[in-house]
């Protein structure tokens, strides 16, 4: 990731162009422009097995809606964020801006893919940000060693409640009675 600009707000990025040759996304995070490179294979390969396991069980309970990125989630003026998965429970839908096509607040769990240049931000400033803003679970997947890190926010703060490497099986504390093997997120 490369920081290109400060001090912008939601409103002046939507507001910004970009060349349409340019593959990168870009995140605001504390009021800075953040360039994102391009998710590779194995990034994708994880998003969608998530995204697949959840869907299937949040659509055959009717819980709400899971989205993937690129997908702005606006938790203030100076972040917007395009979380890998998220989930938003149904009764939470006011937070769905229909006009505007974008999530405007906390989503009740999401899951953040760590790359070479996003993890610093996703276990720092996004992961203090989505804390500060009352996401009810936070999952961080590190693809290089198979493992994954469940925060569960618990008297005003984020809580490892689960971690696994390479085996095993996780489960969502938001989503009662979800749950997905290690390999399932990891399989090619």
């Amino acid at each position: 990731m490369e920081t290109v600009t400060k001090g912008l707000t939601y409103q002046e990025f939507k507001q910004m162009e970009f060349d349409d040759n340019d593959t990168s996304w870009y995140e605001l995070i504390n009021g800075e422009l953040v360039r994102k490179q391009s998710p590779t294979i194995r990034h994708q390969n994880i998003s969608g097995n998530i995204y697949f396991q959840l869907r299937l069980f949040v659509q055959k309970k009717s819980l709400g809606k899971v989205l993937t990125a690129p997908l702005d989630v606006v938790l203030d003026d100076g972040n917007a964020y395009h979380p890998d998965v998220l989930f938003v429970k149904k009764d939470r839908y006011h937070i769905l801006d229909e006009k505007e096509e974008v999530v405007i607040g906390a989503p009740d769990l999401v899951v953040e893919i760590l790359s070479k240049g996003t993890a610093i931000y996703d276990k720092g400033d996004k992961k203090d940000i989505y804390e500060k803003y009352g996401v009810r679970e936070y999952w961080l997947i590190e693809p290089r060693n198979k493992s994954i890190e469940i925060y569960s926010f618990v008297e005003q703060r984020f809580k490892l409640v689960q971690y696994a490497e390479e085996t095993g099986t996780v489960q969502s504390l938001v989503l009662k009675g979800f749950k997905i093997d290690l390999t399932k997120i990891f399989e090619d």
